[in-house]
């Protein structure tokens, strides 16, 4: 693989880039480091390797260290907005920030600076946390790698650090990357089927997609949420207290809630574990088949959680293919109608495989798209009544551990677009909080994510039990944090 090894494990003054928001936030309190130390260090490692990376796009060092000057002087005053100010962040570029243009991946979209914050944007901008940058996205977020027509220009492409000739998955493609390359901590994606949870697996960090209506996002859209992207759980939760504060745009949002994001350490020897019923899903129902590499990590993180105490069960498969192929179908007619509507000249600058993917969308029937519309609802359920019995699932996040960087899906099939996701999907159709948090690697190196999903609403749950599979995996479960230069 194309990696060296790095000491982004060192938490030591040579290893800024590396520390993680709890740490931060500490040593600024103590005033043994400031902001403008760290973003000095995180913008020369973007400057370094960002030309192989290539995550990124609008990134301004100079708002950056003046934004690190502000917090500096409010943390010398004892006044931090919280915790997390003066935290280098990445947001991915389809969060609107007030003055920038949102590409949205494609070449096919009009740049006009954006009017106002999107809710996420505006409770991490309000906690203090200095925007580096945006991450890339594939055109519309609708793949689950890094290719994009707007940010593929001049022959640019975002690659996984882990290995630059395989994808960092996507659609959260930037975010994913730039957390495992080590620019700063905090990093926001979406996702509406995987596009958190996927690139989190192959780039062995921390991806969290929350319940729906934990965050709020502007625009709200079935199965869509926004969630961080970080590599630890406890910077993950560390976002969620900010992430979770209410705003009124989101219609869909839920109330807040008085949620204890910091207790993630329910007892300090896991007695809390005894007796918990896990259920274990191996068998997606349809789609790619799983990986012997991802299948054993995940059976061996679940011996783990039983050697302490939990009760793990089978979770037979319950997503059928007509499930899946329905919901295809309505996002393809979706997108067709988004894509067709736009001039000749601009709709054929969209990526050629979003363009052929969405093309059967021209010869749909109402009855069609009512039928795959509809599929969305009996995923639903059939998810909740699979997974109810269990306080929690684990499983695996994708059915492989790469694939290349310069293919649009695994199958790199417009025809088969969909055939990754069995193991995500349910869960954004079910709103269920759901986590990739890394397990193992394989015997490349290349990372594996475990993922943890909870009952509805029980976002801290899955949180705390990522928390506890960090205490329980073993020292040589991953390989030390890439270095790409």
């Amino acid at each position: 693989m194309d990696r060296q090894l790095d000491g982004a494990g060192d938490e030591g003054r040579g290893a800024l880039h590396a520390l993680s928001a709890a740490a931060l936030g500490r040593a600024y309190a103590a005033g043994s480091l400031s902001p403008c130390e760290v973003v000095d260090a995180v913008v020369a490692r973007v400057e370094r390797l960002e030309p192989l990376v290539q995550a990124l796009w609008a990134f301004d060092a100079g708002a950056a260290r003046a934004a690190a000057r502000e917090s500096e002087a409010r943390w010398r005053q004892g006044r931090p907005l919280s915790p997390l100010d003066g935290v280098p962040l990445t947001l991915k570029e389809n969060i609107a920030t007030r003055g920038t243009p949102m590409p949205l991946g494609s070449a096919a979209t009009e740049l006009v600076p954006a009017a106002d914050d999107a809710p996420p944007a505006a409770r991490l901008r309000e906690a203090g946390c200095v925007l580096l940058a945006r991450t890339t996205m594939p055109d519309y977020g609708m793949l689950s790698s890094g290719l994009s027509s707007f940010h593929g220009r001049e022959g640019r492409l975002t690659r996984n650090p882990w290995d630059l000739a395989t994808t960092p998955g996507g659609s959260s493609a930037g975010a994913g990357a730039a957390a495992a390359a080590g620019y700063g901590p905090l990093h926001l994606g979406t996702d509406i089927g995987g596009s958190i949870r996927l690139p989190a697996t192959w780039c062995g960090i921390v991806g969290f997609k929350p319940s729906n209506g934990r965050v709020p996002i502007k625009p709200p859209y079935i199965g869509r949420v926004a969630g961080p992207m970080t590599r630890t759980v406890q910077d993950a939760a560390l976002m969620m207290s900010v992430l979770a504060r209410p705003d009124w745009r989101d219609t869909t949002s839920l109330p807040p809630q008085p949620i204890a994001w910091d207790d993630l350490d329910v007892d300090d020897d896991l007695r809390w574990l005894r007796g918990l019923r896990l259920g274990l899903w191996l068998d997606a129902g349809w789609g790619l088949p799983l990986d012997g590499a991802v299948r054993a990590a995940v059976e061996a993180a679940a011996r783990r959680f039983e050697a302490a105490g939990a009760i793990v069960e089978p979770l037979p498969p319950f997503v059928q293919r007509e499930m899946a192929d329905g919901i295809d179908l309505f996002w393809r007619m979706r997108s067709w109608m988004d894509i067709s509507a736009l001039p000749p000249a601009r709709r054929e600058r969209v990526l050629p495989y979003i363009r052929e993917w969405v093309a059967p969308g021209a010869r749909y029937s109402a009855a069609q798209l009512f039928h795959g519309f509809s599929q969305i609802g009996v995923l639903r359920e059939a998810t909740v009544a699979a997974t109810q019995p269990h306080d929690f699932v684990l499983a695996p996040v994708a059915p492989l551990t790469r694939y290349p960087a310069a293919h649009a899906s695994p199958t790199n099939d417009p025809a088969r677009a969909m055939e990754h996701i069995g193991f995500t999907l349910p869960f954004n159709m079910s709103e269920q909080p759901a986590v990739s948090v890394p397990c193992a690697h394989d015997a490349d190196g290349a990372p594996v994510g475990l993922q943890i999903i909870g009952r509805r609403h029980d976002d801290l749950g899955v949180l705390r039990l990522a928390r506890a599979w960090e205490r329980l995996r073993p020292a040589d479960a991953l390989a030390p944090w890439p270095l790409t230069a």
